[in-house]
């Protein structure tokens, strides 16, 4: 199917898929970062930051569907390899063995802080192309990461 038959111009759809599929790649190594994040957390925090990174990445490998699909739906392919993740990812990968709790939430915070501004950025070329399928699903997306961001910030003793 390509983009046309669900009535957007191919020629607007070419950056919104280089730009999802960027967001797609960012995903994955926030993803398991969250992986990481949950495994090897200690201490005091350790119950509710068990739970809270296993919401989190519960919450990122749907996201991830969503995103592949999204894609597909544009009629185009999305990438599917790590190294390909690695290679477009600004997200990067950090050691998550013996990090402080609060370090942990902060690595996560800058993956929010990251993934909030790709999706505004979609959001315009979305708004700008007529896409409202795409900018409703990334909404979806940042509000939850918005209201997350509140919370982990709060853990930390930040505002």
């Amino acid at each position: 199917m390509d983009a046309e038959k669900i009535g957007l111009e191919e020629v607007k759809v070419k950056p919104i898929v280089d730009h999802l599929n960027d967001l797609l790649a960012n995903y994955h190594i926030h993803y398991q970062k969250l992986r990481g994040c949950h495994w090897n957390v200690k201490g005091k925090s350790f119950f509710t930051l068990h739970a809270k990174f296993e919401e989190l990445y519960t919450n990122a490998i749907a996201t991830i569907d969503e995103l592949a699909e999204r894609i597909l739906t544009l009629g185009k392919a999305p990438l599917s390899t790590y190294q390909d993740y690695l290679s477009v990812s600004r997200i990067k990968e950090i050691p998550t063995e013996g990090v402080e709790d609060v370090q942990l939430v902060s690595s996560i915070l800058d993956d929010f802080s990251a993934l909030i501004e790709m999706e505004r950025e979609i959001m315009e070329l979305t708004a700008d192309s007529g896409d409202d399928g795409t900018n409703d699903m990334i909404n979806r997306f940042m509000q939850f990461k918005e209201k997350n961001t509140w919370m982990l910030r709060a853990y930390c003793g930040k505002n």
